[in-house]
């Protein structure tokens, strides 16, 4: 009842960037990319920024949140610190008054469930996946045999820790991909053509997760699919592709975000029956997990015309070029209208076990 009140007002939106993980430079970028979008004729912004170290601290508005020069941003140290706990969050012991929040937080401690624990406990709306769904889409290991129960097809592969003395890799067939089960952006993500190659790869992955998956590598083109949850209704955007420069052996980090080695197509130049059923896959891996509010579904399509699940993102890239965005936009829904469908339905609060 008290949040109909700001009805003739607006409301406080806090963005939240940056973090502890790997992803701090991405997420930064991809808020920066949520403020602009953001409409400022319905919404306050409050940016609140997790330092590398851990640390919370309000920055203004207009922080610099762009990639230039090839320098990506990062939070500063030196800001106001937030307190955050279960009552809220504060500045200097007066309190923020915050309706929702978007936490554009990539990886661990951001899009894992961890921060929407603590939004539950705090019983601040925020958008995106609750606790188990975030948690889950995080960790690779758990997801796949979801999708694979969900009658979704997967690629093989093996798990293994960083206390496996010995790995197994008889059942797997070179090439592989040696990648962190709870990483993102490609870090630490190898792919391997020797068993001689394979332990350098794994060492690698280890720095990032204690947890690694070996995976056949797929023969395929890689297809993305974006889902957006309107009105209790979660709908598929047209699907796109990826296409990678032939020097690059992957859709690595450098190839993402660095180096402008891919192209995207959207349309997928792929057949129309393929593309429908992608899109369909896309909200039943969605519905699978139990995500809320949006995710980006990836996808091989082989050339023997199988559609492979690779991975859900819960908090995907949300720059203004990011491939989210553009697969809205190219199924007619603009970037505001996106984050607008977005914070209405965090403020439906569907997330929590108890559903209020």
């Amino acid at each position: 009842p008290c949040r109909k009140l700001h009805s003739m007002s607006k409301l406080n939106v806090a963005v939240i960037c940056g973090g502890i993980s790997s992803e701090h430079e991405i997420s930064c970028v991809s808020a920066g990319g949520v403020l602009k979008g953001l409409d400022s004729s319905k919404y306050n912004a409050i940016l609140i920024g997790i330092t590398k170290a851990g640390k919370w601290v309000l920055l203004p508005n207009d922080y610099p949140l762009e990639i230039v020069g090839g320098t990506l941003p990062t939070v500063s140290e030196v800001a106001p610190a937030v307190v955050a706990d279960v009552h809220g969050f504060s500045v200097a012991g007066k309190a923020l008054k915050i309706d929702v929040v978007f936490p554009v937080l990539h990886g661990p401690y951001g899009e894992d469930g961890t921060i929407q624990g603590l939004l539950e406990i705090a019983n601040l709306p925020y958008v995106g996946s609750g606790v188990l769904a975030s948690a889950v889409a995080m960790d690779k290991s758990f997801a796949k045999p979801i999708f694979a129960a969900a009658g979704m097809k997967v690629a093989d592969g093996i798990v293994v820790t960083s206390k496996d003395k010995q790995v197994a890799i008889d059942d797997v067939a070179f090439p592989v991909f040696v990648k962190p089960a709870r990483g993102g952006s490609s870090r630490g993500t190898h792919k391997v053509k020797s068993v001689e190659a394979l332990n350098a790869a794994l060492k690698d992955a280890f720095l990032y997760d204690h947890k690694v998956m070996i995976e056949q590598a797929m023969v395929g083109r890689e297809i993305e699919c974006a889902v957006l949850e309107s009105h209790g209704v979660a709908k598929a955007s047209v699907v796109g592709e990826i296409v990678i420069d032939s020097k690059f052996e992957f859709y690595d980090f450098e190839a993402k975000y660095l180096d402008g080695a891919t192209t995207v197509k959207i349309p997928a130049d792929i057949p129309a029956d393929a593309a429908e059923e992608i899109r369909e896959k896309a909200v039943q891996a969605f519905k699978a997990l139990g995500c809320s509010g949006l995710a980006r579904c990836d996808f091989f399509y082989t050339d023997k015309g199988e559609i492979i699940i690779n991975e859900i993102n819960t908090m995907p890239g949300f720059t203004g070029t990011s491939m989210y965005p553009k697969l809205w936009a190219a199924s007619g829904v603009d970037y505001t209208s996106v984050i607008t469908a977005l914070i209405d339905t965090a403020l439906l609060r569907t997330n929590g076990v108890l559903g209020n």
